[in-house]
């Protein structure tokens, strides 16, 4: 499993360089808070609460430091009385506090709440951090706070891990029901051939391949990449489903089980193989993506594709054929006296054979009324399609992470209601890089620029060393660095390491209070860029620079690369697949008629997600790519085996009837228990994932819609009207030879 910044941004990028080593490795912490809430906190018996507990977390391992009112009361009662203690009365505490609003304003916001930061060590793993807040959740019964007070450990750390563990849970259970529900189609839909329930443990085992390859190639799983095995299983049940069908055809065709297999490999693996590749050229648009997550996502599929065609090919082959004599050895011990089956017996081929399903019998319905109403259908395909790319404009992006999770979380509540509290977390985060950090003109910009930018709107205050060395000096900024320098050793190391890194760097942070939910990321990247012409403007003095980062500014370059590249991502997969297909094939109808379905369907997908106001999500920005990947292999299967047809028959309307015969069934199969596996994650508690499920579901189900009502009219029509293209070519072409020798 792979998570944090790597995930997002490339290592390599600027952005990446900016957060991580100058923001996050530096003044960056995972802390948990511990948030006191009661009738009074500024309280002398709350306080020595809070220092127990103070004192049962700092010898845990993992924790750096703990800052909390008690502590700093203790220093600033030392500093004045010259004991190192909590004071005696309520009321000496309520002035100390009250009188140092600086210095307690995060800690103690109000009369009712007071928070404890634990700070954590960034090396430690996601088990430590477990063991850190499961160390805390017990550490505050043992405190003795008062029992009319509520506590609670929350936090970042603690939401995620939360989030991860109910994530996993919920992940597990889906996916026991997409078998269930794909068991269900398949038992429905694939009902013609022996052992229909086969092709899931074939994909089982190319999903175990791909997990093998994944661990050999070194590449990780992350949140986005996760979601590349439902659409494996769907893209690895198809393959598995197209050979078994195929070899049982074969079987009840020859009777000889060596030509069958013969037969199978020589027209199954080439079409499939081929419909492979244009998957993978669809899939490799996400690899223009600048989100390392998203191009493992495109790895993930690339790559399972593969081991699924393999398992599909070797081990699905084999084990019908394996089967096959199996059920042969069964019949015979029922009393079957019939010979082994062989090409000239008869009887095997007549009984053997299945009668047309009711499946087979609608699909030959759904594709005579396509080719009787061939221009009626594709010109309102069309209309729907250009009307879903203008729609797909005005659909919406979802910025908020928050919105990801169920909203009834416990771990997300009591973080919503920490930062209530706070008046919000959101925050740009400005590192001043200085010749000396005791300069007092650097101080003096740092607040002058602080007042400025605090009158703006959604800037709601401005934290800094320069607060503290005020509140210790009167109120100003000393004129001499020496006696900077002498504040600074006042200060507690706690505190005064949030926002000084050696002599060289400072921190200033501006609250933003929840501008990710208020102001959306497109607020943040206004005010991000407001900001730094405020800067230029209003500049600092020779020889300091100033960068802005932090979480906010990661946050807008994120969800700009998951969803803003997705329209690229589409039209560069169509056109990967466009110029692949016609490298096979050298041919522009089979290539036009294999891409323009699918080109349809990523209208269609537009005008849904406009309709059903489904915004899109770091998982839905990718469906374009996903759409060109699955659906093409559709066409491409149904073209390849109408060309087969067609070079029995010759006429273009028998041979698309056949094709819907031979090979309707099986898409279909294929197709729906897509639509089973992915309808599982529509009752996700995760509305990503819920989103994700239900937009994934009805793009297939379009897609099958564009397989059997607008692929045979329209490969019919191109290919009609190349046949009569090269009948007039050839009657010229003899007339001409005709008029040559007359002449001659």
């Amino acid at each position: 499993m792979a998570s944090g910044t790597e995930t997002f941004v490339s290592k390599d990028s600027k952005l990446y360089q900016n957060f991580d080593h100058l923001y996050s490795n530096i003044f960056g912490t995972d802390s948990l808070v511990v948030m006191v809430e009661g009738n009074d906190v500024k309280s002398v018996d709350i306080m020595k609460a809070a220092d127990r507990l103070e004192h049962q977390l700092e010898s845990t391992e993992g924790v750096v430091g703990i800052t909390s009112p008690a502590s700093i009361l203790m220093k600033i009662n030392s500093r004045t009385t010259g004991r190192s203690k909590i004071p005696e009365t309520d009321a000496e505490i309520k002035e100390i506090i009250d009188g140092n609003p600086d210095t307690f304003g995060t800690l103690v916001p109000d009369n009712t709440h007071m928070l404890i930061f634990v700070t954590m060590a960034r090396s430690i793993s996601d088990d430590q951090q477990k063991e850190i807040i499961k160390v805390a959740e017990e550490a505050v019964k043992f405190s003795n706070f008062p029992p009319s007070y509520n506590l609670i450990v929350t936090g970042e750390p603690a939401f995620m891990i939360e989030m991860s563990d109910a994530m996993s849970t919920s992940m597990g259970s889906l996916l026991g029901l997409a078998a269930i529900f794909m068991v269900i189609v398949l038992s429905l839909v694939f009902r013609h051939v022996r052992w229909k329930l086969l092709p899931l443990p074939i994909v089982l085992i190319g999903i175990v391949y791909t997990f093998g390859a994944m661990g050999f190639l070194g590449i990780p799983l992350s949140m986005v990449s996760m979601s590349a095995f439902p659409v494996l299983i769907g893209l690895g049940i198809d393959y598995a489903i197209q050979f078994h069908n195929r070899i049982e055809e074969e079987l009840h065709k020859e009777g000889n089980k060596s030509k069958a297999i013969i037969a199978t490999i020589k027209h199954t693996g080439p079409a499939v193989l081929i419909a492979l590749t244009m998957s993978a050229l669809g899939f490799f648009s996400l690899f223009t993506s600048t989100v390392p997550m998203i191009q493992d996502f495109g790895k993930l599929l690339s790559i399972g594709i593969v081991m699924c065609y393999l398992a599909a090919m070797f081990v699905g082959v084999v084990t019908v054929y394996i089967f096959d004599d199996v059920s042969i050895k069964f019949q015979s011990k029922k009393g079957n006296k019939e010979a082994k089956p062989t090409e000239t017996n008869p009887a095997y081929l007549s009984s053997g054979k299945p009668k047309p399903s009711l499946v087979e019998h609608l699909l030959e319905k759904l594709n005579d009324f396509s080719i009787k109403n061939s221009v009626l259908i594709l010109g309102i395909a069309i209309l729907l399609c250009v009307a879903g790319m203008y729609a797909d404009e005005s659909v919406g992006v979802e910025t908020d992470t928050n919105s990801f999770v169920p909203q009834d979380m416990p771990a997300l509540l009591d973080l919503q209601h920490m930062k209530d509290v706070m008046g919000g977390t959101d925050a740009l985060n400005l590192i001043i890089k200085v010749d000396d950090t005791a300069d007092p003109e650097v101080l003096k910009w740092i607040d002058r620029f602080s007042e400025h930018e605090t009158q703006r709107r959604h800037i709601y205050s401005a934290s800094s060393i320069v607060p503290l060395v005020k509140e210790l000096n009167d109120g100003t900024i000393p004129d001499n660095r020496d006696e900077i320098e002498a504040i600074y050793n006042e200060i507690p190391e706690s505190q005064k390491d949030q926002y000084v890194y050696g002599k060289n760097m400072l921190l200033l942070n501006f609250n933003l209070g929840n501008a990710a939910a208020d102001i959306k990321t497109e607020g943040i990247e206004e005010l991000t860029n407001i900001v730094q012409k405020d800067i230029q403007w209003m500049q600092a003095p020779p020889g300091v620079s100033v960068t802005i980062t932090g979480h906010s500014v990661v946050l807008i370059e994120i969800m700009g690369a998951l969803t803003g590249g997705r329209i690229l991502m589409t039209y560069l997969g169509l056109f990967l697949v466009l110029a692949g297909l016609l490298v096979v094939y050298r041919d522009w109808i089979k290539a036009l008629a294999a891409i323009i379905p699918m080109f349809i369907v990523t209208g269609w997908s537009g005008l849904v997600m406009t309709y059903m106001q489904i915004d899109y999500t770091p998982l839905t920005a990718t469906m374009g790519a996903l759409i060109i990947g699955i659906g093409c292999e559709y066409s491409v299967l149904m073209m390849e085996r109408y060309f087969e047809e067609k070079s029995h028959v010759g006429d273009p309307l028998q041979a698309i009837h056949r094709t819907i015969k031979s090979n309707g069934a099986a898409l279909l199969a294929s197709g729906s228990t897509v639509v089973g596996g992915f309808a599982a994650l529509m009752i996700s508690p995760f509305p990503i994932i819920k989103d994700f499920g239900t937009v994934t579901v009805i793009d297939i189900a379009l897609v099958l819609v564009a397989t059997f009502l607008v692929f045979p009219p329209l490969i019919v029509l191109m290919d009609t009207w190349r046949d009569k293209r090269r009948e007039t070519q050839a009657l010229q072409t003899k007339a001409n030879n005709v008029k040559g020798a007359d002449t001659q």
